[in-house]
């Protein structure tokens, strides 16, 4: 599947150092997987894992040398997402920055996202 700017999604530099060390310490698969599942008090909440395969119906993206695979029902939710890697005291994780965000719950597990076909 073909993808133009506004649908990819991006790392920044820690996000692929991370992600990149993080394949090569479990095998490396297929790429690194992201996607969104229902769930929640806002509606929706990421997944991040490696990806084993890549599917006929999933889109991929090569940013700083990580390939990103995405089900195309989630890229309807990721689409222009920057995927940070971020400290903060003596947690860690990543942050998205997704245009799509309507609203996050209180506790940040969570967001919602306005209606696509409205």
């Amino acid at each position: 599947m073909s993808q133009t700017q506004n649908t990819r999604i991006a790392l920044t530099d820690k996000a692929a150092a991370h992600v990149r060390s993080y394949l090569d310490r479990h095998g490396g698969g297929d790429g690194f997987r992201i996607a969104v599942k229902p769930t929640g008090c806002s509606g929706y909440q990421y997944v991040v894992q490696t990806a084993d395969a890549v599917g006929e119906d999933d889109a991929t993206f090569e940013t700083k040398g990580v390939k990103i695979v995405v089900d195309k029902l989630s890229l309807r939710y990721l689409a222009g997402t920057e995927l940070d890697y971020v400290r903060e005291g003596l947690n860690e994780g990543f942050r998205f920055n997704n245009p799509n965000v309507a609203e996050t719950c209180g506790c940040g597990e969570s967001f919602s996202v306005a209606d696509k076909d409205a």
